[in-house]
């Protein structure tokens, strides 16, 4: 049996990214249950992840020409299906909806087992180190929608 090897930044699947996390103590409220905003923590932890295993590097897009690039959250969408609970082994799942022109829209799930707790949807905007809008260059928006299927 061969052994893949682990990485802390996920991996890619055939529906895209896949990352997993515990649940801390420092991630609940006083009633032992996952505090709304700590979810927009594992939200970014799963996009960012994302984005490493394809093989952005965000430090190297903000001057890679002369406007740069910057991916910012424009909206998010989140419906709370189901609390997390100190120490659950969450799934973040991130997947490509659309990429083009300066925006990307992403789907993302949390997942305790086969539990869905939280399903989102993230406009993420594209910009230039000024904070104007700027296009996606058309070689990373193929790479964000290669392989990416609908969770």
């Amino acid at each position: 049996m061969t052994e893949r090897p682990f990485s802390i930044s996920g991996e890619l699947t055939e529906a895209g990214h896949r990352l997993v996390q515990r649940v801390y103590y420092e991630d609940t409220d006083f009633s032992g249950l996952v505090y709304h905003a700590r979810y927009l923590h594992f939200l970014e932890r799963g996009r960012t992840d994302y984005l490493r295993c394809l093989g952005v590097e965000q430090r190297e897009l903000v001057g890679a020409d002369e406007e740069g690039l910057v991916f910012v959250v424009h909206r998010m969408e989140i419906d709370f299906k189901s609390p997390a609970r100190m120490d659950d082994v969450l799934t973040i799942l991130t997947h490509t909806e659309k990429a083009g022109g300066a925006k990307m829209v992403l789907n993302q799930q949390i997942r305790s087992g086969e539990t869905l707790l939280i399903a989102a949807k993230v406009i993420i905007a594209v910009i230039n180190a000024k904070g104007r809008p700027r296009r996606l260059p058309e070689t990373l928006a193929i790479k964000f929608l290669e392989g990416s299927k609908p969770l």
